[in-house]
């Protein structure tokens, strides 16, 4: 985990006024969608994610392609452990390399930090099956090897993104939408009748501290569930966190005051990504009020608000049209600018 930074230096490698997205985007097209977020995100790109192309381009079995001496196949319930790599593991691996191929299309000639996504260790551990049926998550060893795999092969992404766009600075987004599930017991067994129980705090903590080590970059953690573990999160080192803001309660204000006071940014997500509400994208100021609001409330610097938050849409933007995904970035970039130019 880097230093706190020092009076006048920048609190992170994008700057402050930024904005991106979570992951997913609409379609089938993925030099539409490389099109769309390196146009619209000129200052924290990201590499999209396009599950409507089906089993292997989803998050779940992208991240499944990418794993080490650990294979996965669609089984009827979800992906399953495998003995050999199959049809579904060379999909989502041959998905992944047309995304990567539109991306660097795309950046040519880019310098600057660029947003790679994967799910991470808990989440996975949780959609993941053990050939009986029942999730990796109910076996604490092969969590560990889970963990792991998923360790090594996040070592050859951010390698093989770095040697196809030279210029970038990878910034790690591990999404972790079942993490509170997983630290409170409820993520139910195949039958559906009973849980596994709740993972130590100690343990999850731990494991998601050797990943944020393994980068040598930023990690952000990504959850659009309620209930955020904030304090785990900042303890396990991730420079910024990603959260649905309009789940948050008041009874997390201090939670958040702490880890903005310890440098850590917040990925807030402030624009609807369901596309149901074309409405919510006519006032970008508007968006980040509830932002302002909350500033307000902790006592937090003015001047901080712009470098310590980072706009994002709600979610993923996959069930949305392609005209809404582009709006609601571009309002993101918008609402963003916002924070710096009006801060109070």
């Amino acid at each position: 985990m880097s230093a706190p930074a020092g009076p006048g230096a920048p609190r992170s490698p994008w700057g402050a006024a930024a904005a991106t997205g979570v992951g997913s985007m609409p379609g089938g097209d993925a030099r539409e969608a490389a099109k769309t977020v390196t146009g619209s995100l000129e200052r924290l790109p990201y590499l999209p994610e396009l599950p409507a192309r089906g089993p292997g381009a989803d998050m779940t079995g992208r991240t499944a392609g990418m794993l080490v001496e650990m294979y996965a196949r669609v089984e009827p319930s979800g992906w399953r452990i495998g003995d050999r790599p199959g049809r579904d593991t060379r999909r989502a691996r041959a998905w992944l390399g047309e995304d990567l191929d539109a991306l660097e299309e795309f950046t040519q000639g880019y310098e600057g930090p660029l947003k790679i996504s994967a799910v991470g260790p808990w989440t996975l551990a949780a959609a993941l099956e053990r050939r009986n049926g029942e999730a990796m998550l109910g076996d604490p060893g092969a969590c560990r090897d889970l963990a792991a795999s998923l360790a090594e092969g996040l070592r050859g992404h951010l390698a093989e993104v770095r040697r196809r766009v030279p210029g970038a600075s990878p910034v790690l987004q591990l999404d972790e939408p079942s993490l509170t599930s997983v630290l409170r017991g409820t993520v139910r067994t195949a039958s559906g009748y009973r849980t596994y129980p709740a993972v130590d705090r100690a343990v999850v903590e731990g494991t998601l501290r050797d990943l944020v080590g393994m980068h040598d970059g930023p990690v952000v953690v990504h959850s659009c569930a309620p209930g955020v573990p904030f304090a785990l999160l900042r303890r396990a080192g991730v420079a910024g966190i990603s959260f649905d803001a309009s789940l948050l309660t008041e009874g997390e204000d201090e939670l958040l005051g702490e880890a903005v006071e310890g440098g850590t940014t917040l990925f807030a997500g402030v624009v609807p990504g369901d596309g149901q509400d074309a409405g919510a994208l006519s006032d970008p100021a508007g968006s980040v009020g509830g932002v302002r609001t909350l500033w307000r409330r902790l006592g937090l610097s003015p001047g901080l608000l712009a470098e310590s938050v980072v706009v994002t849409p709600a979610c993923g933007l996959a069930g949305a049209s392609p005209g809404y995904a582009r709006a609601a970035l571009a309002h993101c970039v918008r609402a963003a600018r916002s924070l710096a130019d009006n801060p109070e």
